[in-house]
């Protein structure tokens, strides 16, 4: 069976797919400021479509599916899409902001979706009001302890922004000595319209001397294609870990492509090229060129637009938003 690699000998078996590019959140870090208009309906993926793109990606070896946003859970058809991913053979994971699981605990049980990662950037009620402009806290935090108590493996994603979060990275670390669950501190990315200032970038080196200040932990071993770095304080039930895009980028292991809500791939969360899966499938034509010769066009690093980013200028950056692209 044939694999997908590209010009840098990477095997690509991880595929995100994106239901929607609208969101019941408005997190300064996804969203523009300026008013969101969300793709109407028929412009986004079908579930039958979703589905039949993803089973082509299978066919070469692709083994795990990521659904995530906007927010996934928002999307009416969103308990159809997953019934009919959950036939193929992959391990299928979820992004969510986790608002809406408490709806779905049944149906992700049923269909044996075991990992969910849940983005939440406070633990406090006002800031976490003020990050995403939605009184959500405690909906949020009841439904993380939901899944904890229902056996799921829960990982909550931060990013980790200077002058507004960074005095709770301690608090995260400390849900882990009685949750089994990993904390994943992300340095803060560009993406259009998100006001990126390098200046707002914590790197996981500035992290972890905050750390060091109240804990002794141990490194974990990563695996060739983790996008973490994973360490664990000595007798607590869950670990933590670090998403170090900025100052350490994990180019080199990369595995993963992406396919947005309006059916576009890309093949980095950086690049600019995009190219139309979802028009050639509503044309009636053949993907599976299309997917190959694509990702033979993938950049060493960083989708080709910048290695360094304390040279970074981000008013060069060809991109969408992250919302429009997909977490």
């Amino acid at each position: 069976m044939n694999k997908l690699v590209d010009n840098y000998n990477r095997i690509h078996n991880y595929l995100r797919i994106s239901l929607t590019d609208s969101c019941n959140f408005r997190c300064i870090y996804c969203m523009p400021n300026e008013k969101m208009q969300c793709m109407p309906y028929n412009h986004l993926m079908s579930p039958q479509e979703i589905f039949t793109i993803a089973e082509t990606f299978t066919k070469y070896q692709v083994n795990k599916i990521r659904l995530t946003g906007g927010e996934p859970l928002v999307r009416h058809d969103f308990a159809d899409i997953i019934k009919k991913l959950s036939n193929l053979p992959v391990e299928l994971n979820l992004t969510t902001n986790g608002v809406l699981l408490h709806k779905y605990v049944t149906l992700l049980k049923e269909i044996n979706l075991n990992t969910i990662n849940i983005s939440i950037d406070s633990l406090r009620e006002e800031k976490f009001k003020f990050l995403t402009k939605r009184n959500a806290f405690n909906q949020v935090w009841d439904n993380i302890l939901l899944y904890v108590n229902q056996g799921f493996h829960i990982k909550l994603n931060i990013v980790i922004m200077k002058g507004i979060n960074e005095d709770e990275i301690n608090d995260f670390i400390s849900l882990t000595k009685n949750f089994p669950i990993q904390v994943r501190f992300i340095e803060f990315m560009p993406f259009n319209g998100n006001q990126w200032k390098k200046s707002k970038v914590i790197t996981m080196k500035d992290m972890l001397t905050i750390i060091d200040s109240q804990f002794s932990y141990q490194k974990i071993k990563d695996n060739n294609n983790d996008t973490t770095k994973k360490f664990k304080v000595e007798g607590y039930e869950g670990t933590f870990a670090f998403i170090t895009t900025m100052s350490q980028p994990f180019c080199q292991g990369c595995n993963r492509m992406r396919i947005t809500a309006d059916g576009k791939m890309k093949n980095c969360l950086f690049g600019k090229d995009e190219f139309d899966i979802l028009g050639i499938l509503r044309k009636k034509g053949d993907i599976e060129p299309i997917i190959h010769s694509f990702l033979k066009n993938k950049h060493k690093k960083m989708g080709g637009q910048f290695d360094n980013f304390m040279k970074l200028n981000p008013d060069y950056l060809e991109n969408r938003s992250m919302i429009k692209i997909g977490g």
